[in-house]
């Protein structure tokens, strides 16, 4: 299975000829690129640098055989199409060769004052790769390739690096970056890798980047 960085929250991942794109927003220049060449589009939570709903509606009007999952407020913002599936804990689907197991409940907390709207992740290929969206939930499978979120309004790097002590992944590749500048993005990987709080791997990837899972 290949991963490919996009900005900001945004991955492709392929898989013998399949491809699944996750969190193709706003803030990602290239989420339309991407989309067209997905066979399905996994959404983690409706805020808008997770969910480009005009893109996605777009392409689903392009694309008849395009398949889209995502939490309840995301299919509703997709006009019910049937091939727009609500998806929440517990949960499996497939696309293609690539298991998908749902797991987390909700948006990390930002402030008492903003609500907190659902928020899935997907747990790909029996472990392979854990995508949070915008949460530390701890899935309870093994993960061997974790996506962290790194800068955000909820963000907190003593959790984030509690995550990571609780998931125990082989390996972190950085996401959710671009509120940090180069020299906060390269801190906080030293901070939170292999010879830091951690001990585990950190990978940033700039975007167009490819690795190997």
């Amino acid at each position: 299975m290949r991963l490919t960085k996009h900005a900001h929250a945004c991955v492709t991942v392929e898989k013998d000829g399949t491809r699944l794109v996750i969190d193709p927003g706003t803030l990602t220049p290239d989420a339309a690129e991407a989309v067209a060449r997905a066979d399905a589009v996994l959404v983690t939570h409706e805020h808008f640098d997770h969910f480009d709903e005009k893109l996605i509606a777009a392409a689903l009007d392009a694309r008849p055989e395009l398949r889209v999952y995502g939490t309840a407020a995301v299919a509703r913002a997709l006009g019910g199409d049937e091939r727009v599936r609500a998806v929440t804990a517990g949960d499996t689907f497939a696309v293609g060769p690539v298991a998908v197991a749902v797991h987390g409940h909700r948006h990390a907390p930002i402030h008492a004052d903003v609500p907190r709207p659902d928020n899935v992740g997907y747990l790909l290929d029996g472990g392979a790769l854990y995508h949070p969206g915008d949460a530390y939930h701890v899935p309870d499978a093994p993960v061997r390739t974790l996506l962290l979120p790194t800068s955000g309004p909820w963000t907190k790097l003593g959790e984030a690096a509690e995550y990571v002590r609780a998931v125990r992944p082989d390996r972190v590749v950085q996401i959710h970056e671009l509120m940090l500048s180069e020299l906060g993005q390269t801190s906080t990987a030293r901070l939170l890798g292999e010879q830091g709080l951690t001990g585990v791997p950190v990978t940033r990837l700039a975007p167009g980047a490819t690795l190997t899972l």
